[in-house]
């Protein structure tokens, strides 16, 4: 029981110096999120005019207004061109050849808008994971760095720390280069 109340004392004394000594300024940090745009806003604003309309042109062309007038066009023309309205004279008589070189002219450049917009977001999604392991660097440092801090309160308060091979590998530092190489085997691999 002893030991406890001694553990809680040097605490209690140890937050009140922290209190006294460090301010973490809250007000700055809410702040900051504040100021940080996304990736991809930041990258939508670099978007040449070009990206701009590819971008819209797939939005609307991938939409469902954009299939249903696709399948009115191509019933009206079919219908048209089989004679089944009388009094309209059929302009291209089955098997719709100038229908087929229209459908397929559309379909590349779909296919060539819809690769164009997705180049595009490949690049906002490496540049995400770019950042994601930046930050996923960062926090392993100051994980590494807490827990030195926690070997260091046990041990000013005479608490013995167990000899651990998994804890001793976690207060060593993150090679980086080393994980680093790992993956890069792993994909030449597959």
């Amino acid at each position: 029981m002893g030991f406890l109340c001694k553990l809680m004392t040097k605490t209690t004394r140890a937050k009140k110096q922290t209190k006294q000594t460090a301010d973490p300024a809250p007000q700055e940090v809410s702040q900051d999120r504040q100021t940080v745009k996304s990736i991809k806003a930041k990258a939508d604003e670099k978007r040449s005019f070009i990206e701009i309309v590819v971008d819209r042109a797939t939005a609307l062309l991938g939409s469902h207004i954009f299939l249903f007038a696709n399948v009115l066009i191509f019933i009206g023309w079919i219908v048209i061109n089989t004679g089944l309205i009388p009094g309209v004279k059929p302009f291209d008589k089955f098997p719709f050849s100038l229908l087929t070189t229209a459908v397929s002219l559309e379909a590349i450049i779909l296919a060539i808008l819809v690769l164009t917009s997705q180049n595009r977001a490949a690049k906002v999604a490496h540049l995400r994971e770019e950042v994601q392991l930046q930050v996923n660097v960062l926090t392993e440092e100051e994980i590494t760095r807490m827990l030195w801090m926690l070997v260091l309160l046990l041990r000013e308060n005479d608490i013995p720390i167990p000899e651990d091979k998994r804890l001793q590998e976690l207060l060593g530092d993150t090679d980086v280069g080393k994980i680093e190489k790992s993956m890069e085997k792993q994909i030449n691999k597959s």
